[in-house]
């Protein structure tokens, strides 16, 4: 079992940034590979971006490449999405996720965070 908790969610102006952390306890972090996904109204949870165990692997949507850095820390237990350039259509919940392998289907995740509010204002 893991358990994990998402901070770091606000209201921001387009154009500008936040970093988002998700803090993991249990069992061991680095054994977990992490994702992060996100929800708005009305819409099907989507795949952001993933990192593996290591680091080494690390996949993004193509929505938010270049924009997005997804990192971990595996000696604080911390995975972290930086997000630049923020959109109005990046507004959702965003929620972190934790498997042993790396994908980008939510289902594909057994362990989740309660999600933290991300709002984009044009």
């Amino acid at each position: 079992q893991v358990q994990l908790v998402e901070s770091g969610g606000g209201l921001v102006q387009a154009g500008g940034s936040l970093r988002l952390s998700c803090v993991a306890s249990g069992r061991t972090f680095s054994s977990y590979t992490m994702g992060w996904f996100r929800q708005a109204p009305g819409k099907e949870r989507e795949f952001v971006a993933a990192i593996s165990r290591s680091g080494v692997t690390i996949l993004y949507a193509d929505s938010v490449k270049g924009r997005f850095t997804i990192s971990r820390d595996n000696a604080k237990n911390t995975v972290y999405l930086q997000m630049n350039s923020l959109k109005p259509e990046d507004t959702a919940v965003y929620y972190c996720a934790a498997d042993t392998g790396i994908a980008t289907i939510p289902r594909a995740y057994a362990y989740w965070g309660q999600g933290t509010q991300v709002t984009v204002s044009s």
